[in-house]
């Protein structure tokens, strides 16, 4: 079969398809013939040497993909710990989703990654209950997308920044209540944010925070926080050491939740999507939810892919077609 391969050489990715043999399935296994694959941050930080498959895994890229299992035409999602960006893939019977039918398949390979990691940080780490108000950074990314939608699908106010004016209109048309341009400092929050979050909610009035940024937002994340709040940490696009108002954190009661998908077990992953089907796949099926799908592209152009979500010019998913007329 074809995989993808890509390195990074002089600032710039390269992307090859090479062969490898077919994955054989082990034992609660099933094969997925792959019919598109999603792009994920976490893709890149793999290629940069940062952030290996779990032992055990595949060491392919890719953490999420549609298409239909081999020998069926069931057609369905699968999250996965890599091994995505390829014809086919091995996938624990527990981690597959049924493609919701409104959605065409490729469409489909957007929904395990960004969904189920807004699922855990809203639901599950953030125990997100409806009337609250949440706070979603980096909100025209897979995730953030997401995070509005089923933020207001589970009755929450929904505030999202991101740092191009041109993404704001997407924030609003997944669901924002606000929709704010974070036009501080390099990817801080910025005084603009807070100010403009307290203008319309109140101060102290942020009840949970979804932060993939990391040390540029967390003393503002803390500002912004309800007594008794949530911040979920997804990543550190913005920097990995952080100093925090100890007092501050204190006096609120706050509570600072880590939160990752791949490394989990398969056990946890499978419980986790078992808990997403019966709660959250249901209102893809009336259109409540849908994937924002910025772009499509063949294997043969997967460095345009990369190189689009390096620099943050993606509204949304950008997935790589595997059907044959797209290779």
């Amino acid at each position: 079969m074809k995989y993808l391969h890509v390195t990074e050489l002089d600032g710039r990715y390269l992307g090859e398809l090479r062969e490898t043999g077919v994955p054989v399935p082990g034992t609660g296994e099933v094969l997925l013939r792959v019919t598109a694959s999603g792009v994920n941050r976490a893709d890149l930080s793999q290629i940069a040497g940062r952030y290996p498959p779990p032992p055990g895994e595949s060491q392919i890229l890719g953490l999420e993909a549609s298409g239909t299992v081999e020998g069926t035409s069931d057609p369905v999602c699968a999250l996965l710990a890599g091994g995505g960006h390829a014809e086919y893939v091995a996938v624990p019977q527990g981690q597959l989703i049924p493609a919701p039918p409104r959605l065409e398949l490729v469409s489909a390979a957007g929904i395990p990654e960004a969904f189920l990691t807004a699922f855990v940080s809203l639901v599950v780490e953030g125990g997100l209950t409806p009337g609250i108000n949440v706070l979603i950074h980096a909100g025209a990314s897979g995730v953030g997308l997401a995070a509005i939608q089923m933020a207001r699908l589970l009755g929450a106010r929904a505030a999202a920044t991101t740092r191009t004016p041109d993404k704001l209109a997407a924030l609003a048309a997944a669901g924002a209540d606000l929709a704010i341009h974070n036009a501080g400092q390099g990817v801080g929050v910025g005084v603009g944010v807070v100010a403009e979050v307290e203008r319309h909610w109140g101060t102290n009035a942020v009840h949970l925070i979804l932060d993939p940024i990391g040390a540029a937002t967390l003393a503002d994340d803390l500002t912004l926080l309800a007594p008794g709040g949530r911040i979920i940490c997804l990543a550190t696009m913005g920097g990995a050491r952080a100093d925090i108002e100890l007092p501050l954190l204190l006096k609120k009661r706050a509570r600072l939740i880590g939160s990752t998908v791949r490394a989990r077990s398969r056990a946890e992953k499978a419980a986790l999507i078992t808990r997403f089907r019966a709660e959250i796949l249901p209102a893809f099926a009336t259109g409540a939810l849908g994937v924002t799908v910025d772009s499509v592209l063949p294997p043969a152009r997967a460095a345009e892919a990369f190189e689009r979500m390096r620099h943050n010019r993606n509204v949304g998913k950008i997935l790589i077609d595997w059907q044959p007329q797209a290779r």
